[in-house]
């Protein structure tokens, strides 16, 4: 470890999330930003934080501070990150991890200029069992990939003024929850060379279901499906020429998976259930270690695979017929 200083700007329950999750982990958070005094001294009290600054300005200022985590709503994450940038902060951003491509390769840009880390956090990639998983498609354990499926549905509230639902906050299950199986996706075949994508829109104009086909290099052919107006069973499975990998509910959380060969034959169980913490940890682990070495462009997701993916999530958006303010 390297003993990075962090702020967390915003005092949302993501926010609040990372926070526990770094506070379990003994690593050091220092600081706090909220567009309110009140907010950012309750937030400070209740993860026994330093410095709570009064202003996103002030966080951004503060020369005690290496890196800081976004939690802001989806189409603020551009301008804080780059105000983040700008006064020389490593910053690790709340995925999705912009609106659009266009403004996802303008903070790759700055980055690369300032010689800064910049990384979605897309926390189940760091998880454990998504390593192993990792680990085993890389072996050739499963043969050749042929198809994989990934889903996230929750029940989520349908008063239009929520953020899900709210378009001048990004709303639509797309960015707040596709974002999750297509990352995966993106992750095990790579960014899709096609894309079929079809929604159901709400009240608001945002999405409230949306169900992807894409093809990816080698032929292997995925499809994932993403909702907020119901609770489904939020599995994942990639299937190869010689096994597939059976992932439990929830995937996207720690948690277990099988690999079972074209026979049957059960060839590895897992459990990736971790002693503590919701699993926030793993990424400020990694970005942590990124900036020891100095690898800016990141590994396990490096940052011009999140432009790419949010590249993806353009496209199909374009197909939907989503388009936010402002764009």
């Amino acid at each position: 470890m390297t003993g990075l200083r962090w702020g967390i700007l915003a005092t949302g329950g993501i926010a609040a999330a990372f926070a526990s999750d770094l506070r379990t982990e003994g690593l050091a958070l220092q600081a706090v930003g909220s567009r309110s005094a009140a907010s950012a001294q309750a937030f400070a009290e209740r993860f026994d934080i330093a410095r709570a600054h009064a202003s996103y300005e002030e966080l951004a200022a503060d020369p005690d501070i290496d890196i800081v985590y976004v939690a802001t709503p989806h189409p603020m994450h551009h301008e804080n990150a780059r105000m983040l940038l700008e006064n020389g902060k490593h910053v690790l951003v709340e995925k999705p991890f912009t609106i659009n491509r266009a403004e996802a390769h303008d903070l790759q840009t700055l980055a690369a200029e300032r010689g800064l880390l910049v990384m979605e956090a897309m926390w189940t990639r760091y998880l454990p069992h998504m390593v192993r998983i990792r680990e085993i498609v890389a072996a050739g354990t499963l043969g050749e990939l042929r198809s994989m499926h990934a889903d996230h549905t929750q029940s989520l509230p349908v008063d239009p003024a929520h953020r899900i639902n709210a378009l001048e906050l990004g709303g639509g299950a797309l960015l707040d929850l596709g974002i999750y199986p297509l990352s995966f996706i993106c992750d095990v075949l790579g960014v899709p060379t096609g894309i079929r994508a079809l929604a159901t829109l709400g009240e608001t104009g945002a999405d409230t279901e949306v169900g992807t086909v894409m093809l990816h290099e080698g032929g292997a052919v995925s499809t994932s499906l993403s909702s907020s107006r119901g609770a489904g069973a939020n599995t994942a499975t990639i299937v190869g020429t010689k096994a597939r990998i059976d992932v439990d509910r929830v995937w996207y959380t720690p948690t277990s998976f099988r690999v079972t060969s074209a026979d049957g034959t059960v060839l590895e169980e897992y459990d990736g259930s971790i002693p503590a913490g919701r699993g926030m940890q793993f990424q400020a682990f990694a970005a942590e270690r990124l900036v020891a070495s100095g690898s800016w462009a990141g590994d396990i997701l490096p940052i011009a695979e999140s432009v790419a993916i949010m590249g993806v999530l353009d496209d199909i958006r374009a197909q939907i017929g989503l388009k936010y303010p402002g764009e």
